[in-house]
């Protein structure tokens, strides 16, 4: 990641509007971690249904992911509503692709 990157993604805040190049809203900023950051996506941008993610991630299992302790797990057919390990809110859970 280059110095310019970093310092635009050390400005940023959890539900932080994001605008691509043309200034169309992306959603807001979910999470930031060492890699860059999360975006939420609006509603309207729609969704891609589990079956189809698999195809976009190869041979990758989707999963998700707890921010707040790590834990890991098999998506049925949606997130859970908490994380079964620490307890976390649905809101801290997201989608992971795990090979």
């Amino acid at each position: 990641m280059s110095q310019d990157e970093e310092a635009l993604i050390a400005n940023l805040e959890i539900g932080q509007e994001i605008y691509d190049e043309d200034g169309n809203e992306l959603g807001t900023v979910r999470g930031l971690d060492d890699n860059g950051f999360y975006v939420l996506a609006r509603e309207e941008t729609g969704t891609v249904p589990l079956s189809k993610a698999r195809d976009i991630f190869g041979k990758a299992y989707v999963m998700w992911r707890c921010w707040e302790c790590g834990e890991m797990g098999k998506i049925e057919d949606d997130l859970p509503d908490t994380c079964p390990s620490c307890g976390a809110q649905k809101e801290e859970l997201y989608y992971w692709a795990e090979d």
